[in-house]
């Protein structure tokens, strides 16, 4: 039997100053890559949910 999650809930909390004490370390490229793979793997998960 399928799991079937209807709601996805994320929580981030930010810390100002620490933040701006780790910016250097972050790269936003590989950041920005990891959103967009979890994006297209949830459109790909609706669309196999949808084929069924």
């Amino acid at each position: 039997m399928p799991i079937e999650i209807k709601e996805l809930h994320i929580k981030i909390n930010v810390d100002e100053k620490a933040s701006i004490a780790n910016a250097s370390s972050v790269d936003e490229g590989k950041i920005m890559r990891a959103i967009n793979d979890s994006v297209e793997q949830m459109a790909n998960i609706e669309k196999r949910k949808k084929e069924r």
